[in-house]
């Protein structure tokens, strides 16, 4: 039982089986003629059939009654929800908004996304996009899915109570969730709320691998909760099922709750995760490590070691480096970077960059430490010390080159004019005459 009342599953990718009520789940096969209490079943395949075992993705539900059962899908107007990219002139600048404004219109988590920055196309099945959604009121009787990709949600104000296909997740700031490609879900919300969303065509979102780390560290396997089964046997007039499609949405009708899964059984499933369960690996002799040490999800390209996209954290811990500028480096980086902040003050941008807000440092666009940082850092006394108490900053990586869109770049009037000024008080330090300390 979790403090929030619900109880979940544990284990990343695990193999999976859960009712709610007793004997529901068939034994001995996955379709037998005639289902236990009356139900359908229904394969969810997150992968292909002849996927390999251990990358094999799938679930079986037996439900009331089988997802077919609607109307239609037509065309669904959303004017900031968007998956065509690079039709607009590229911005190689260093770029950060201020906080995205909640609607005081009643604005439900579908209405409420804005699309920020992507790559790629879903059609084709490669790329990522960056969303950001702000709402104040719950779903109703509505429900969507992507049939594009995985989303992965980043709450920074507000819980989301999420109910999916597979059972209830509630998910508070300083949490995670992954819902998964073809998984239905609606999101209630209580008052004003907003987060980020990293939204992935390629494939699914995996544990990194560990390496010379060894068999523990980062994010663990056993703090992944994914729901138990839960049900509502709910006739509805019109409740309406919403599809992102290649990169639109549409909308279509049935006439009961699409959340009438009675069990399930399967390793692909809806998950959350806790980002203060994160065991941090750091440097404890010398220089500052790459911030991929920080990485709780990846979703791999076909290219070994080059992310699709990586999301990346940066939580409180202990720096304790001797003879090293302890902050992040200045840096040119050969990925696209988006960085985000649920609550604190960044350490590298203790000024400007606010919770609610991003940042996005393009391909080999640089940046790094503020003045304030870099001179305080430069003298400090090298004691140990804590970083990032009462901070959680997170980024999303890719290898793909991301383009803004006309929300992101201008409607949104967000964007900070000044701040590439930040840098610009960095003093030269150059003396030809230094001459090295042999101790």
């Amino acid at each position: 039982m979790s403090e929030d009342g619900l109880k979940y599953l544990s284990g990343f990718g695990s193999e999976l089986a859960t009712e709610a009520l007793p004997g529901a789940l068939p034994e001995g096969q996955n379709n037998p003629q005639v289902c236990p209490y009356g139900l359908y079943a229904e394969q969810l395949s997150g992968t292909a059939f002849t996927a390999p075992r251990e990358s094999n993705k799938r679930a079986w539900l037996y439900r009331i009654r089988p997802c077919v059962v609607h109307t239609p899908f037509a065309p669904m107007k959303h004017p900031h929800f968007l998956s065509e990219f690079g039709k607009r002139h590229p911005n190689p600048n260093q770029l950060r908004w201020n906080p995205f404004d909640i609607p005081t219109e009643p604005t439900d988590f579908v209405s409420g996304f804005r699309t920020v920055c992507g790559a790629g196309d879903p059609l084709s099945r490669h790329g990522c996009a960056i969303h950001v959604y702000v709402c104040n009121t719950s779903m109703g009787d509505s429900a969507m899915y992507n049939s594009d990709g995985d989303f992965l949600i980043v709450p920074q104000q507000g819980a989301l109570n999420i109910t999916t296909e597979f059972g209830r997740l509630l998910v508070e700031p300083n949490e995670i969730c992954v819902i998964q490609q073809g998984m239905r879900f609606k999101v209630d919300v209580n008052g004003p709320t907003r987060g980020y969303i990293l939204e992935v065509y390629d494939n699914h979102f995996v544990l990194p691998n560990l390496g010379p780390i060894g068999a523990n560290g980062l994010a663990n396997p056993r703090d992944f909760l994914t729901p138990v089964a839960w049900f509502e046997d709910r006739e509805v007039k019109d409740y309406k099922v919403i599809s992102k499609y290649q990169g639109h949405l549409f909308e279509a009708l049935q006439n009961h709750s699409p959340f009438d899964v009675v069990a399930w059984h399967g390793n692909y499933a809806p998950y959350k995760y806790n980002l203060k369960n994160f065991m941090v690996i750091n440097a404890t002799s010398f220089d500052h490590a790459d911030p991929s040490i920080f990485t709780v999800l990846t979703c791999p390209s076909t290219k070994p070691g080059t992310a699709i996209a990586d999301f990346v954290i940066f939580p409180p811990r202990w720096a304790v480096q001797d003879h090293t500028f302890r902050p992040p480096y200045y840096h040119r980086n050969c990925m696209s970077e988006f960085m985000g902040l649920i609550f604190g003050n960044y350490e590298a941008k203790e000024e400007g960059f606010r919770p609610g807000g991003a940042s996005l440092h393009s391909m080999m666009t640089p940046h790094g430490p503020d003045v304030q940082c870099f001179e305080g850092a430069s003298n400090a006394k090298l004691t140990p010390v804590r970083v990032a108490d009462g901070t959680q900053s997170f980024m999303f990586e890719t290898s793909l080159g991301l383009a803004l869109t006309e929300w992101a770049e201008n409607t949104c009037q967000k964007i900070d004019p000044n701040y590439y000024k930040c840098w610009q008080g960095l003093k030269k330090h150059f003396n030809p005459n230094w001459k090295h300390d042999s101790k």
